[in-house]
């Protein structure tokens, strides 16, 4: 699976949690660019994520995911 195809995905993803068709995501993404991103949605948006692609996250690679371009590297590790 390539990065671009890992992004299409995701951003898939992030919109339907997030309720944005609109909403684009980077490598440097983080909770601060995105206004609903709160700690309860992070729990939604990584259980979505780990159902997109198959794959768990472990607790921590969760809490130390930095940005986007983290979970992307977790995920091209992983898929």
């Amino acid at each position: 699976m390539t990065k671009d195809e890992i992004y299409e995905r995701l951003t898939a993803v992030f919109r339907d949690v997030f309720d944005d068709e609109t909403l684009t995501i980077g490598d440097s993404t983080t909770a601060d660019d995105i206004e609903d991103w709160d700690s309860i949605e992070h729990i939604t948006l990584i259980g979505a994520v780990e159902d997109e692609f198959g794959i768990r996250f472990r607790m921590g690679e969760v809490s130390g995911m930095k940005n986007v371009g983290e979970m992307v590297r977790i995920i091209m590790e992983r898929a």
